[in-house]
């Protein structure tokens, strides 16, 4: 299966509350890591060091400091196109979090209608 077919599964398996994930990517074939690495750096993919997996890649959901699922689908679209085939392994899923920002001064009932919208 393609990278990002698997990729899409991972996300078509998560409830509809996810926030962020985080998943290992290795390629088959090392001689193509730099070919891997020049795609890959369009979504802050991680590098590991002395491991047996290459790529940490974090994405959110709709808030966040990690890429969004729609770019690493295409960065991973891209691998396929190149011929990079790999693994991907999802480690850690994470949901039902909210953004937190300043509502200072603001009513109880704003602070709800935010969480509330945020929470979907």
């Amino acid at each position: 299966m393609a990278l990002a077919d698997d990729f899409q599964a991972v996300l078509d398996s998560l409830p509809p509350d996810w926030t962020h994930l985080e998943l290992d990517l290795r390629i088959a074939d090392e001689r193509r890591y730099i070919d891997a690495a020049t795609l890959l750096v369009t979504i802050n993919a991680m590098p590991y060091s002395e491991h047996d997996w290459h790529w940490r890649i974090r994405s959110a959901h709709t808030f966040g400091h990690a890429a969004a699922p729609e770019t690493v689908r295409g960065t991973l679209a891209l691998l396929d196109d190149q011929g990079i085939e790999g693994e991907l392994v999802l480690r850690e899923a994470r949901s039902g979090r909210v953004e937190v920002v300043q509502m200072w001064g603001r009513p109880e009932s704003v602070r709800q209608e935010f969480a509330r919208r945020r929470a979907q």
